[in-house]
């Protein structure tokens, strides 16, 4: 059994809750599907209401529930707003443990470099982190709420898509460390330019200590701003770059399967080598090297601790395949997408021999010039030498119309029709690249692929 989270008499006393019943509960979970024995059901409020589930979570084993009805005869938790306990059991799990805290941000690759930094701080203490893309308004205090006692080190993905919700996250987290990966055109619908997306990102400052350190890209225009904006509030910090950094990119070299980089640090020089393919993997790993110098780590040897980042599933994993006895090299990009991130996936694919096959599903959230910026990717698809495209989404018509006729393959209504483009495309010894927004559905494509391989 896992380790105690939270006792009754602790949960009731930081939420000012009513206990029912006595019990200890080793986990948390807001979801029926995925809660894990002696876990803590929280019912939250979103398209459906999370007390319709307090049942099913009881059948599947939760050691008890937070609830704003009345429970009787059965473990539980009695509150008066179910997302305000959570949060309670966020600050106190923050309160009470002694972690360093380093938060994520930026416009891309969040995710990927939560995770890089977790593995690179499991090497030196007892690491926390978010759980997939857990980094919104009730990913982040999910994640405060689970982090035991024990934890040395708390790696947090937070992020936004308005105004305001940044600094809210901010505030609960109190960050030591803050790294903004970098600043670009994502969420555009929801905001009204690229400089208001900045001043969101900026947010991740508003909950930290005086004293902490704020970690910026120093290859990013609006770089300048947000050190202006740290400053003022007392916060250190440090750049990663190709310029004149903290952390400054020496040399770099990519390969399909990963990059070698120099990097020099307060004169001395760190080569870092990685096994996730893509030229953005070179800021990537400067900025975890910034997140150890800020946290007083040894630096040679995070460098060797990087060696054992992975490119995550969604998100640059690269897997041998085959389909129709055509053996191929599947480059898995499918959880997200925006213009950034399209560019740097469009460059690992460029590092491929052979024929170059590119899957691309609509990039969501760019509000009013989504159709040119869909049509823009058709340069980079051309530079990079790529033999044929199949596209999927609306927005993606655009990118069809704007591609070179030799380069068009199939606009695809759905994920089947994708699938059987792609046998048709297929030749023997290619690389696929499959990538786009969540909501184009590509994943399933991804699982479709990887089930014939069974």
């Amino acid at each position: 059994m896992s380790d105690i989270l939270w006792t009754y008499k602790d949960a009731a006393l930081v939420t000012k809750g009513e206990a029912v019943g006595e019990w200890s509960i080793s986990g948390l979970s807001i979801d029926t599907r995925s809660l894990e024995h002696g876990d803590l059901f929280v019912p939250l409020k979103d398209a459906r209401d999370g007390h319709d589930f307090i049942d099913a979570a009881y059948a599947a084993g939760a050691g008890a529930v937070i609830s704003e009805k009345p429970i009787t005869g059965k473990p539980a938790l009695i509150v008066k707003d179910s997302l305000k306990a959570l949060e309670d059991l966020a600050i106190a799990a923050r309160v009470r443990s002694k972690a360093l805290r380093i938060a994520v941000t930026g416009s891309v690759g969040k995710t990927s470099v939560k995770e890089a930094l977790a593995t690179v701080f499991a090497e030196f203490g007892d690491t926390h982190k978010s759980q997939k893309s857990f980094n919104n308004h009730w990913g982040v205090p999910l994640t405060l709420a689970t982090m035991p006692q024990t934890t040395a080190y708390g790696v947090f993905e937070t992020g936004m898509n308005h105004a305001g919700e940044l600094s809210e996250l901010s505030k609960l987290v109190a960050p030591n460390i803050a790294l903004i990966t970098t600043i670009a055109g994502a969420h555009l619908s929801n905001f009204e330019s690229v400089d208001a997306i900045a001043e969101a990102k900026s947010e991740i400052m508003d909950g930290m200590p005086a004293g902490g350190t704020v970690i910026l890209n120093g290859d990013n225009a609006y770089t300048p701003r947000l050190r202006e904006k740290a400053e003022k509030r007392g916060l250190n910090v440090l750049t990663f770059g190709t310029g004149d950094c903290d952390i400054s990119i020496v040399t770099a070299k990519a390969h399909l399967g990963g990059s070698n980089t120099r990097l020099r640090i307060n004169y001395q020089q760190y080569d870092v080598t990685l096994s996730v393919p893509g030229e953005h993997w070179f800021s990537n790993g400067a900025a975890c090297m910034a997140v150890a110098l800020a946290a007083g780590l040894d630096l040679r040897k995070t460098a060797m601790a990087m060696r054992k980042i992975k490119p995550l599933a969604g998100r640059g994993e690269m897997t041998a395949a085959k389909l129709d006895a055509k053996d191929f090299t599947l480059i898995d990009e499918s959880y997200n997408a925006n213009p950034t991130s399209m560019a740097a996936a469009i460059s690992i694919l460029s590092q491929a021999e052979g024929r170059k096959i590119a899957i691309l599903g609509d990039m969501a959230e760019l509000g009013k010039t989504e159709l040119d910026l869909h049509a823009a990717l058709s340069e980079p698809l051309t530079a990079a030498g790529v033999d044929r495209v199949i596209v999927t989404g609306e927005c993606m018509r655009a990118l069809r119309g704007a591609l070179p006729q030799n380069m068009r393959a199939a606009w695809c209504k759905d994920i089947e029709t994708c699938f059987e483009a792609l046998i048709a495309e297929l030749q023997a010894g290619d690389t696929v690249l499959v990538k786009g927004s969540n909501s184009a559905g590509l994943g399933r494509l991804v699982k479709k692929i990887k089930a014939e391989q069974s």
